[in-house]
């Protein structure tokens, strides 16, 4: 079966559709600053947390996690479990925090414990990362869209791009929560309809699928050994703790969300609901990897010779689903990587205009709104221009994505450990927080780029470097409070 007009009208009005209901926030958005960073506090609860939710979920989740299983077993659901103690820490610790503090930054903290440095320095890392992940979200988008629809790939990277930089600049963070909500819909409906279709489209049932992949170890969690070169069950969960306490505690696109919120009770609702809707979601994307496997194991001729990994849910979607839900799930996928995107473009103005404008602008200006939405909307258009820049040069250089994830965990590296200390103790020692940072990029680097050889899985990268920097930060911390009291 091949994509038809019927699927792409699905998926030209599915994505026209969100980009029109983007822009028809501009009114609301250009209110002024609050309005186009955290909506007035005036979000529903749900919006929020399908919304939290839906910056979760990427085209690599897509993707990479039926991949992942196809290949493999379950042992990315690992990752999943860990989500519950992230969210819990964010109602009992950050949400209060943040909304405490009243500012929509989540480095407002930072600067109240070290100074301007720390808020610099980590703003300054989170913009860095945030301009990788967007060029890396759209290339990653434009590989499957190049195998599903033959478009030119560079071409998929600068619509997508242009398009979803549109209605995040004109609808500010009002358009970009509720069209998550609604792309995190479909991705869920998607996901679940290639489920149902895999499951009952075996060729003796639903039970053939189950034994074969049961018979392969397609089930297994992973391994239980006590080393730190695999992605063992342990690995992946302190893998997992770490990173989702990161995404929860200290990502500005979470922090953001908590700030969208009606009060601080529906923060944490949202959060809840939205962190552990992943749970089953992430469920069902691993089981469809098994279930591919499971499908084409006992229809063979059914997948083409070098179809493997990642290639194969593509291929499915094209070749397994009936009309019409072709270009719906086609869609889901384009959603995942759009919300991601427009995500990154509004958070990441926003870090602008609060950690770098607003502290470097202090003298008052005739019209304050105008220059201020201004810098909102340029910082919009900047980071969005220099995502797609960097999404067109990963194509031609071979092994380009690969290094910008692993310089993407050398920026954010230093912000946990940093955040951690900084709860700990309320006066942390200045000169032991740098030092903290420094020896922990060091540790980062060490076992991020390739040419240490680390012989610990990358997993662990956060873990070490956050860790580095919060005991060397205490440690020094605790030394010189002793020394004042002697």
């Amino acid at each position: 079966m091949e994509i038809t007009w019927i699927d792409y009208l699905v998926f030209f009005v599915f994505v026209g559709g969100v980009a029109l209901f983007g822009c028809s926030f501009v009114k609301k958005s250009s209110k002024g600053t609050d309005a186009f960073t955290k909506a007035e506090g005036a979000i529903p609860t749900w919006v929020v947390g399908m919304s939290i939710f839906a910056t979760f979920v990427s085209s690599i989740s897509f993707l990479g996690l039926p991949g992942g299983s196809y290949a493999g077993n379950w042992n990315q659901l690992i990752f999943s479990f860990t989500i519950p103690i992230a969210t819990w820490l964010a109602a009992k610790i950050f949400i209060p925090l943040y909304r405490g503090i009243g500012s929509v930054s989540a480095y407002q903290f930072l600067e109240d414990r070290y100074g301007y440095w720390a808020r610099g320095y980590v703003a300054i890392c989170y913009l860095l990362t945030q301009v990788c992940r967007v060029g890396s979200i759209l290339l990653l988008l434009a590989i499957p869209i190049n195998t599903m629809f033959g478009w030119d790939i560079g071409t998929i990277i600068i619509v997508t791009g242009a398009l979803t930089l549109i209605y995040a600049v004109l609808g500010g963070i009002s358009a970009v929560v509720w069209t998550d909500a609604i792309q995190g819909l479909i991705l869920i409906a998607g996901a679940v309809i290639c489920a149902l279709i895999l499951t009952f489209g075996m060729p003796e049932g639903p039970g053939q699928l189950f034994s074969i992949a049961a018979a392969d170890g397609k089930f297994s969690l992973g391994s239980l050994s006590a080393t730190l070169r695999e992605p063992t069950v342990w690995v992946v969960l302190i893998y997992g703790i770490f990173i989702n306490l990161q995404n929860y505690g200290i990502d500005q696109n979470y922090v953001q969300r908590y700030m969208t919120a009606k009060s601080t009770g529906e923060a944490v609702k949202a959060t809840l609901f939205g962190g552990l809707l992943y749970i089953p979601v992430s469920l069902v994307f691993v089981y469809i990897g098994t279930a591919l496997y499971s499908y084409y194991t006992a229809q063979p001729d059914l997948l083409p010779a070098g179809t493997a990994g990642d290639k194969v849910f593509p291929y499915f979607i094209v070749h397994g689903l009936p009309t019409g839900l072709t270009g719906l799930v086609i869609a889901s996928l384009f959603s995942a990587g759009m919300s991601t995107v427009a995500t990154s473009i509004n958070s990441s103005a926003t870090i602008v205009f609060t950690d770098f404008y607003k502290k470097i602008r202090r003298k008052p200006i005739a019209d304050e709104k105008k220059a201020h939405m201004t810098v909102l909307y340029t910082a919009s258009a900047v980071v969005g221009v220099a995502g797609i820049l960097i999404g067109l040069a990963m194509m031609s250089i071979n092994g380009v994505l690969d290094a910008w994830w692993k310089l993407s965990s050398i920026f954010s590296g230093g912000m946990l450990g940093l955040f951690l200390l900084a709860l700990v103790h309320k006066n942390p020692n200045r000169v032991g927080a740098i030092l903290g940072v420094a020896l922990g990029l060091c540790v980062i680097a060490w076992m991020s780029l390739p040419v240490f050889k680390s012989p610990i899985h990358t997993y662990l990268t956060i873990v070490f470097g956050t860790t580095t920097i919060f005991l060397v930060g205490l440690i020094i911390t605790t030394i010189s409070k002793k020394v004042e009291h002697e």
